[in-house]
Formats: C-alpha cells, sequence, structure tokens
C-alpha cells in the first residue's frame, strides 16, 4: 500500500485505508447527498482520486459500499418500527412500506434509489449484498418463521419477492403514489398473500 499523502497520517494497512475512504465518503454524502464525488473524498483525505480509486473503482461503486455499511443502522431502526408485529403478512406488508418511506430520506442508501440511478439499481437489485440485507430484514422480524412453516429456503425466495416488489414501486411509484394506509392495505391484500401459506406452492 501506498504511503504518501493521507494529509501526513498514512492508514497501516489497506483495511484502514478503506475505512477511513467510507468515513469520508459519508462525511461528503452528508454534507452534498447526490453531488458528492470522488474528488471530494480524495480531498478531505488528502489524497489523489487515483489513491481512492484503487480501492473503489467509480463513484457508484464507492456509492454502494457506503449504503452497504449504513444498512446495519437502517435494519436496526427497522425492526425496533416492527418490534410486536407476529403476524408475516403485517409484518412484510409495514416492513416493506416503512422501507419505501424511509429509503428515499436516507442520504447514505436513498442516492441509489434516485431516478438518475433508477437502472443501477434495478440491475443490483438482486445482487448477493441486496439480497443479503432483505434476509437480514425478515430475520430481524419478531416474526417466529419456523413456526409459521418457513424454512430458509422460503426465506430466501422472500427476500428476493420483497426486493422485486420494492424495486418496482421505486422505479414506478403509482399514478397517483400510494401512501400511507393505502400503501399498507394494498401490501396487505396483495403481497400479504404471498406469505400465507408458504408450503402451499410446492
Amino acid at each position: 500500500m501506498r504511503t504518501h499523502g493521507w494529509s501526513g497520517s498514512a492508514p497501516s494497512t489497506d483495511e484502514e485505508a478503506v475505512a477511513r475512504i467510507l468515513d469520508a465518503a459519508g462525511k461528503a454524502i452528508d454534507a452534498r447527498g447526490a453531488e458528492f464525488s470522488i474528488s471530494d473524498v480524495a480531498r478531505t483525505l488528502g489524497v489523489t482520486r487515483q489513491t481512492v480509486y484503487r480501492y473503489f473503482p467509480s463513484t457508484d461503486a464507492l456509492l454502494q459500499a457506503s449504503a452497504q455499511r449504513a444498512a446495519t443502522g437502517f435494519l436496526d431502526r427497522l425492526a425496533d418500527h416492527l418490534q410486536g408485529l407476529t403476524d408475516p403478512q403485517e409484518a412484510v406488508a409495514e416492513g416493506i412500506a416503512t422501507a419505501l418511506e424511509w429509503l428515499p430520506q436516507d442520504k447514505h442508501m436513498g442516492l441509489l434509489l434516485m431516478p438518475a440511478r433508477a437502472s443501477e439499481f434495478s440491475q443490483t437489485v438482486t445482487s448477493d449484498v441486496a439480497l443479503e440485507f432483505a434476509n437480514s430484514m425478515l430475520r430481524r422480524f419478531d416474526v417466529d418463521w419456523a413456526a409459521q412453516g418457513f424454512d430458509d429456503h422460503d426465506l430466501d425466495e422472500l427476500a428476493e419477492h420483497l426486493l422485486r416488489i420494492i424495486q418496482s414501486f421505486i422505479i414506478d411509484p403509482g399514478r397517483p403514489p400510494r401512501r400511507g394506509p393505502e400503501l399498507r392495505s394494498y401490501l396487505r391484500r396483495w403481497v400479504g398473500a404471498s406469505v400465507a401459506v408458504p408450503t402451499a406452492a410446492r
């Protein structure tokens, strides 16, 4: 790892370098939102853009890494919000609705969902990272999935289904968009049905 730059305090490992880049990216996103760039991050760190590119090949790669880092806090807040919802249909409907409401307001994760980035997000919505996010979300619900008849395979498929629903609402929220109670009623009726009896489709 190169040791020059870094405002006179070079990281001792690549892992430390990545962590410092992500810290700087977080500050840049907080300050500039969608306008943040590799140049902002490099300037904060006292390095060249090429140094940042050694670890993240593009702004989108850095953005996705920042979003992944922010996912833990997002999932913690969502789990707190859904605490006490033990019915799978209610939990999934409320989880999707809340995620749709929160994601655009989250500068770190929401940047992935802005209209200018819709195509990039749609291409990665079922990536390993995205599926891991959805699986983590489902497993933090207060639902006893095993008692409801769900095994790991069911939850993997449900995570994919959840992502595809979120994707469709992000790309086209409807005309006019459903919000609040109307959105939740729609999700309970149509998405809730998909988690009613997981073994029925086998």
